[in-house]
């Protein structure tokens, strides 16, 4: 895989602001095309028009493009890389070129990804949290605008406090939560919309703290809300088990629940529902392409993604990171897509954010 630097780009976002005006109006169909989005700056690639079409009909895919819509070492950057990494080893795909574009909570990645409207050698890394940034960001594209192409994984999401906290199980958080909501700072590493931004909020709802009371604190990422946690500036945390994982299996951080269905093997840590909180909860990643796509480059990317995910080497990955394969593709991805949006939609209507 080859890296390109994606700095120049940043000139791409636009300003964050409320949605207000946006609300109850019309999204564009998953398909259209944005003439305004299509003037932003290309990902430096080798062909472009007929040419970059005809290299993309035909065996192997070259040239392919993959954007990663937050900084390297987050979720949807391990989960991107892995994927593209074992498209090479198995022939689906090679030379490919990874780029990060961070910023506004993956919606600007989401407005790069929808201006490369009809480029086949083309995806994006992605998953809930772009979903609820998309309505909390106003960038004026959704991810109806983009192509689905697959879903790959899920995670649990776990609740974390320091080791030197006063909380031993999550009965006791729990207690001191109800007692004070304000008063106990919950950090995660996505923006309003995100999954460590959902989890808590949902959680507090569960355990019947109001969510418009929880004090809730944005990080970029778990490389910065790991000593935010260390340092006592939260009480607690809700992210991906898999970002802490080496500081959870070293004690350096304390995993009071995770909120997946079942224990995760890799943790043995007790469930939400286990400790009578009736909530489960799972992040996910996947794939889109831009919009104005034909079936037939669509069905090449999926089949490359398809020869990705039934190789030894994904389950190996699946196996490493402690990932649930969730593969699914093509419409039913869509229709998968277009339900997690009405879902996060509603809770953040709920809070009054959308």
């Amino acid at each position: 895989m080859q890296a390109v630097d994606e700095d120049a780009m940043t000139n791409a976002t636009t300003n964050v602001r409320t949605r207000a005006a946006a609300r109850g109006g019309h999204r564009p169909p998953r398909r259209a095309l944005l003439g305004a989005l299509a003037a932003l700056p290309a990902l430096a690639a080798a062909g472009c028009g007929v040419t970059r079409r005809a290299a993309a009909t035909s065996g192997t895919l070259t040239r392919l493009q993959l954007l990663v819509p937050n900084s390297p070492g987050g979720g949807y950057d391990t989960t991107g890389r892995s994927a593209v990494r074992v498209m090479e080893e198995v022939g689906a795909a090679q030379g490919v070129e990874v780029a990060n574009l961070s910023g506004a909570g993956g919606t600007v990645g989401l407005a790069r990804c929808v201006s490369e409207s009809g480029n086949p050698q083309y995806l994006m890394s992605m998953g809930l949290g772009v979903v609820g940034a998309s309505y909390t960001n106003d960038v004026d594209v959704t991810l109806e605008q983009t192509t689905p192409i697959a879903q790959l994984i899920e995670e649990a999401g776990v609740v974390l406090v320091p080791a030197a906290s006063p909380f031993r199980t999550l009965a006791d958080l729990v207690t001191a939560w109800r007692a004070e909501p304000g008063a106990l700072a919950v950090g995660g590493g996505s923006s309003p919309g995100g999954p460590d931004f959902l989890l808590p909020m949902q959680f507090a709802d569960a355990v019947g703290v109001d969510p418009t009371e929880v004090n809730y604190v944005v990080y970029d990422g778990g490389g910065d809300l790991l000593p935010a946690l260390l340092g006592g500036q939260i009480a607690f945390a809700t992210s991906g088990y898999g970002e802490l994982l080496d500081q959870i299996t070293t004690g350096a951080v304390r995993a009071l629940a995770v909120s997946s269905d079942e224990r995760v093997p890799v943790l043995d840590v007790p469930t939400l529902r286990e400790q009578d909180v009736d909530l489960t909860f799972t992040n996910w990643r996947g794939l889109v392409a831009p919009p104005g796509l034909d079936d037939a480059e669509v069905a090449r990317l999926v089949d490359a993604v398809t020869r990705m995910h039934d190789s030894p080497q994904w389950r190996q990955v699946l196996t490493d990171n402690s990932w649930t394969d969730a593969f699914t593709t093509g419409d039913a991805f869509g229709a998968f897509l277009d339900e997690q949006a009405a879902r996060v939609r509603e809770v953040l209507s709920r809070l009054g954010l959308v």
